[in-house]
């Protein structure tokens, strides 16, 4: 078996099989085939594609390059959620509690965010004391007696994806369907669940931008999930404007907070409890959808939900009474309100741009060494369909920078203002089940 064969074979569209696709993948992680040959067959998948079985054979590939967690001492079905990234995503903080609650394990491994997409480790961290290293043993302990865990994803868990990502980066090989549904799912099941939900998110802030390519790489990654013994749902949401009303990293913990309370915004809360019900009934504590979303409401309703967070909190050691008292989360000494310069009917606010202006005031990373402010942030007072009058505020700047004038005119750009009356957006956009 030689790598030059292979290259040549996808070059032709000739299906590769698990056996090559393994040599490969061990050739490259262990340093035996160079950059620029896999760059040849990078691109080459690029242009011809993958067949199911190709992209299953890729995925369990990486998989086997590292470590992987074995959950099988923890009782029950292990169900994961993982978001594919947006602008004001903090449901993942919401339906861990939501699905803990209902008896399901939750054993998640979340990462921090880079750019103009938030993490959800950056946003707990928040939350004073609260720890995201706990040892493997503690979050076991954890997800069999609370039903309930999350930390950050280790550093030996799929080091050829991490490779291969890296070199997708500077060959402009990033965007190819296959690649993007192996490296998401790769890390998924290494981290041992047994059944997974995605978030496919779609729009101008989210890696997807049309419906129909998110179509695509949800019907990808389910065909991984179930293909591989993984029961795997998808649900493509809506993100040509931020989730909720808040972007940044304490304020998102206080709108999770009054969304565990039944409040604040109906798209957090539709999408949260859209998700956290396909959970639950991939955990088989319901049957139905329905069942589930009724269960759900329901422990919104009498408290248990935000005392399940409460729980969370206290048992990876954040102080718990922050969030019966979320005002004692960070906050940022200014508040700058951005006002509308015309008069309309908001018909999309870009959340990559709104992304990028909370970045700039403090409240993500342009590199991985980059420090946040977890005060700073951005207040949505207007969204998609709300009527605007000229000088009145869209939303406000949460900072503890002097310097806001970029992030300023990103955030009033970001607002798409037209005289004629917005139609409403739909939150859900498509399932895509076995």
């Amino acid at each position: 078996m030689h790598i030059l064969e292979i290259i040549e074979k996808k070059k032709k569209g000739v299906e590769l099989t698990p056996a090559e696709i393994g040599f490969v993948i061990e050739g490259y992680t262990k340093g035996r085939i160079p950059d620029y040959q896999i760059s040849a067959l990078l691109m080459a998948i690029y242009f011809k594609g993958m067949t199911p079985a190709e992209t299953n054979a890729l995925t369990m590939a990486m998989v086997e390059s590292g470590d992987q967690i074995d959950l099988s001492s923890i009782e029950g079905i292990k169900v994961d959620k993982h978001s594919t990234g947006g602008v004001g995503d903090k449901v993942s903080l919401i339906v861990i509690p939501l699905v803990a609650s209902l008896g399901v394990p939750v054993a998640k491994m979340s990462g921090r965010g880079l750019g103009h997409t938030g993490g959800t480790i950056d946003k707990l961290e928040s939350i004073p004391g609260f720890n995201i290293e706990l040892s493997m043993a503690q979050f076991m302990e954890n997800v069999n007696r609370y039903k309930m865990a999350i930390v950050g994803q280790t550093g030996d868990l799929t080091p050829a994806d991490k490779k291969l990502y890296a070199l997708r980066d500077v060959t402009a090989t990033v965007d190819s369907i296959p690649l993007i549904a192996s490296s998401i799912m790769s890390k998924k099941i290494a981290s041992g669940s047994d059944a997974i939900v995605l978030d496919v998110k779609v729009g101008n802030g989210a890696f997807m931008k049309t419906l129909e390519d998110a179509r695509k790489l949800a019907k990808a990654m389910v065909a991984i999930g179930n293909g591989l013994g993984r029961k795997t749902v998808a649900v493509l949401t809506n993100m040509n404007e931020p989730l909720g009303h808040e972007v940044g990293n304490a304020n998102e913990v206080r709108e999770a907070i009054e969304a565990l309370k039944g409040k604040g915004s109906k798209d957090l809360l539709q999408v949260a409890v859209s998700i956290a019900a396909q959970m639950a009934v991939l955990g088989e504590a319901f049957s139905t959808l329905e069942e589930a979303k009724e269960a759900i409401i329901t422990k919104i309703a009498d408290g248990t939900a935000l005392e399940t967070f409460v729980l969370l909190a206290k048992i990876q050691g954040g102080d718990p009474e922050t969030i019966r008292h979320p005002e004692r989360l960070p906050q940022a000494k200014r508040s700058i309100p951005v006002r509308a310069t015309s008069f309309g009917y908001v018909h999309e606010i870009k959340a990559e741009e709104i992304g990028t202006a909370a970045m700039l005031l403090g409240a993500g990373r342009e590199t991985k060494e980059d420090v946040i402010d977890y005060a700073a942030g951005i207040s949505l007072e207007k969204k998609a369909g709300d009527p605007v009058k000229e000088g009145e505020v869209l939303c406000r700047l949460l900072t503890n920078r002097e310097n806001y004038e970029e992030a300023y005119q990103k955030a009033l750009e970001a607002y798409v203002i037209s005289a004629d009356v917005a139609k409403p957006i739909p939150f859900i956009l498509d399932v895509i089940g076995e």
